[in-house]
């Protein structure tokens, strides 16, 4: 019989962890082992990790969702596990999830996926499935052509062997979509999500007509320099890839202008920035070095948001290959 590893990332979240866990405890197909990635959490993560006897765990310095996604993978491939179950800590697989999961399995390489319903209503999909609300629509069948990693996603080895891991550089938020365009389109491997195999998910809180706080809102700057590379993934023609970033950009920035509240002039300011380094393939940028240059960008006075950000904004987005040359001679 195949054996199956069960991956978790957790960060600071230890009672959503526990929950996890104890739901794959219950599974009634039994996972073979359960193994933690702990991105350097500061609450008592690690103390609670240590005292569960059927648990293995690594910490290691936050990498975000991507860093342990790809340490989480890469150890369940090395150590020979034909199957890895990939969830985050805030997951709760049903208690058949599994066995579901692997009875759908037909020898055909293929991503498995479960469906990602909504925690509180247990009844509406989290994320759009096809042209599917809720999961009694689904009457049980398979959902071509749909997944949402890493939502209790079953990756096959040979499929590690061919794709390879998630690119630890992204750090969050687009990290997933990436590798799951990698593997879907790239190399053509088919995905369906087994609507029988229910993964409970809190509901979706991120939407781009919310006004978000700008000095805090470093996850945007990977928001906006990971869609690059998620459509260099999904599309083979990289110009293709690259017109359809300039469009997302400009989107975002229309976006800005129309929904938010807040510092508007300051946000299209800063969407030049992750912009420049995803052309630049620049991933240097960590929460911290975001948090701060975010907090002196506020800083500046409104009489220059206006004139500046428009012409790097066009720059980066139609001249990149002039940009690189001007930083690298710098």
């Amino acid at each position: 019989m195949d054996k199956v590893i069960a991956v978790v990332v957790t960060y600071n979240r230890r009672q959503l962890l526990s929950e996890c866990i104890d739901a794959l405890r219950r599974q009634t197909r039994k996972v073979d082992a359960i193994f933690v990635v702990n991105n350097g959490s500061t609450d008592d993560t690690e103390e609670w990790l240590q005292a569960q006897p059927d648990v293995d765990f690594v910490t290691q310095q936050n990498l975000g969702g991507a860093g342990g996604f790809a340490r989480a993978i890469q150890t369940g491939y090395v150590r020979g596990y034909q199957w890895i179950w990939c969830m985050d800590d805030d997951g709760l697989p049903k208690e058949d999830a599994l066995e579901h999961l692997l009875a759908a399995e037909n020898e055909e390489l293929r991503l498995l996926n479960c469906a990602v319903i909504n925690k509180d209503d247990k009844k509406s999909f989290v994320w759009k499935t096809g042209n599917i609300n809720n999961i009694e629509e689904a009457e049980g069948k398979e959902i071509q052509g749909v997944g949402h990693p890493f939502n209790g996603t079953l990756i096959n080895h040979r499929i590690v062997a061919r794709v390879g891991v998630p690119r630890q550089h992204l750090f969050l938020w687009g990290d997933e979509t990436e590798y799951y365009y990698r593997i879907t389109k790239k190399n053509n491997i088919p995905v369906s999500t087994i609507s029988k195999s229910i993964h409970y998910h809190p509901a979706s809180a991120f939407s781009l007509t919310k006004d978000w706080d700008f000095e805090t809102g470093w996850k945007m700057y990977y928001y906006i320099r990971n869609r690059y590379h998620v459509l260099r993934s999904k599309y083979r023609n990289q110009s293709l890839a690259m017109l359809q970033f300039a469009c997302f950009v400009v989107a975002f920035a229309g976006l800005v202008l129309l929904f938010q509240r807040t510092n508007k002039w300051e946000k299209i300011r800063f969407i030049s920035w992750p912009a420049a380094d995803a052309f630049r393939n620049n991933f240097n940028a960590t929460p911290a070095l975001i948090l701060n240059k975010l907090q002196m960008e506020k800083k500046r006075t409104s009489g220059t948001v206006i004139r500046i950000p428009i012409r790097s904004l066009l720059q980066n987005l139609f001249y990149p290959a002039a940009s690189r040359s001007k930083t690298a001679t710098a």
